[in-house]
């Protein structure tokens, strides 16, 4: 129940007032702000956020975070902090406990769509040590295939997140502020390396010898990162403020479950990472292979299935039958057979955590939200997956469904004809296009050289599989589209 009739709108002024709530209890103000993170939304602030929070509750006072926004859309966030003093509340939703608390690591915010040079002269501050980036799969401006520069993409240029870095840099080498770590938290494999390409492909039009500093005094560390966090919606603000007493204009709502495994190549100081749940290693890669392959694939695989059956959040699709023994059988058949041995962990084991994870009825995670950027999510989650597969003559039916089942929606209505607002997705003009080209040619699709390279779109077993997928799905439904899958390389 509520503490008080009328819900506490958090601030610095308002802690002393949020009841039995858990609250910063060190001083924010002498917090080192040293850490410039890109892209705030509710998956930073449930992540790296939270884990500096731990961090400065533990007496690290080095550690602060300046968040930093670079595009338009991005004033909602600014407002928000500006009005919270920089404060938000972590809902912690667990299949039986929901926990909250008042993190207080976000020390200041940049709008830099409304002016870039606030930006800059803080990455160039000597000051900072880390630049963070949540900036979407999508936010890099690399070729997914060939992970080199891409100029032409919609996110190259001096106003997108990587030339404001590299002006950063710039001014930072011209200042001699001194060597700094650039930290990607984003879902990408190496994505360090995809950082870095970036980086530099922004860096030269500004000189060669910014790029010879960077080459010097910037480390790009490949991380990986793991917590579910849907989208904050107004019901989540409803219930914080009936049944807690808070008011938060923009809460953060996550599961318990969470992941963050770093390689320890920082170029200047780094946080005490290892005090915390956190692994620090040499060698990220395989965490990278098993997250991105198990749950990332998992989740796409899933969304557009359940978005042709009607199905609005993840956990209502775990508890469709049919849903859940697809999920299940691409998991163990699929994807598990081509991830690498993990140091630490029982892969299995994380599998079946993965399908409790999926399962949580509390956490509500959107299926519009996993719909997001699927000519971004595909290349890099699923399609490694089909490659080691058809490398091996292993089976790929379950993965071709997942695939049609993107196609078939992309089409926009569901299988019961109901119209489907589509998410956002940087390629969507052109994967509709060959979505409804695909009607009179399935093999169409796999045309969309966006996502597909020839050694898929050109592969007769997996032109077959997908076009098989397609035609079930499209004549006969999703449920006899999984069981014709399941069926396809493991025949009953």
């Amino acid at each position: 129940m509520p503490l008080q009739s009328e819900p506490v709108f958090i601030s610095t002024d308002n802690l002393q007032n949020l009841g039995d709530v858990t609250v910063p209890k060190y001083d924010r103000n002498a917090l080192a702000q040293s850490i410039v993170h890109i892209g705030v939304g509710g998956f930073h602030r449930a992540h790296l956020a939270t884990y500096i929070h731990e961090l400065c509750a533990n007496g690290h006072t080095a550690w602060g975070i300046v968040g930093s926004g670079v595009l338009p859309g991005d004033a909602a966030m600014a407002e928000t902090l500006a009005a919270q003093d920089g404060l938000y509340t972590l809902v912690v939703r667990g299949p039986e406990k929901t926990t909250v608390e008042i993190i207080g690591s976000l020390v200041d915010y940049i709008h830099a769509a409304a002016d870039p040079a606030q930006l800059v002269e803080r990455i160039a501050d000597p000051a900072t040590q880390i630049v963070s980036l949540t900036v979407t799969e999508g936010g890099y401006p690399i070729d997914d295939v060939t992970g080199e520069y891409a100029p032409d993409s919609p996110n190259a240029g001096a106003l997108g997140a990587f030339g404001m870095i590299a002006a950063g840099l710039d001014l930072r080498r011209t200042n001699d502020a001194g060597p700094l770590t650039i930290l990607s938290c984003d879902n990408i494999m190496s994505n360090g390396a995809a950082s870095k390409a970036a980086t530099l492909g922004e860096a030269a039009h500004l000189g060669e010898e910014l790029v010879a500093w960077i080459n010097q005094e910037v480390s790009f560390p490949n991380s990986m990162v793991d917590r579910i966090t849907p989208a904050t919606t107004d019901s989540d603000r409803s219930w914080l403020a009936a049944e807690v007493g808070i008011g938060d204009r923009w809460p953060v709502v996550t599961e318990p479950f969470r992941q963050w495994i770093v390689e320890d190549a920082f170029a200047g100081a780094r946080p005490p990472l290892e005090e915390l749940d956190i692994i620090v290693t040499s060698d990220v890669e395989p965490y990278e292979h098993m997250k991105l392959r198990l749950l990332n694939a998992g989740h796409s695989c899933l969304a557009y299935l359940a978005a042709l059956l009607g199905i609005d959040t993840v956990d209502a699709a775990m508890a469709d039958h049919n849903i859940a023994r697809y999920v299940r059988a691409f998991l163990d058949r699929e994807a598990r057979p081509v991830v690498p041995t993990v140091a630490g962990i029982d892969v299995d084991v994380y599998i079946d955590t993965l399908i409790e994870r999926f399962s949580n009825p509390n956490i509500g995670d959107q299926i519009s939200r996993l719909c997001l950027d699927g000519s971004a999510k595909f290349p890099k989650f699923l399609l490694p997956t089909v490659r080691a597969q058809l490398a091996q003559d292993g089976p790929i039916a379950l993965s071709a469904l997942a695939l049609a089942g993107w196609c078939a929606y992309l089409r926009g209505t569901t299988s019961a004809g109901a119209p489907i607002t589509l998410a956002a997705d940087p390629s969507l003009s052109r994967a509709r296009e060959h979505a409804e080209a695909s009607v009179e040619d399935p093999s169409e699709f796999l045309r969309f050289t966006e996502v597909f390279d020839s050694e898929i779109a050109d592969h007769p077993r997996f032109v077959a599989a997908f076009s098989d997928a397609l035609t079930s799905l499209t004549e006969s439904g999703v449920p006899a589209a999984i069981d014709a899958a399941l069926n396809a390389d493991h025949p009953s």
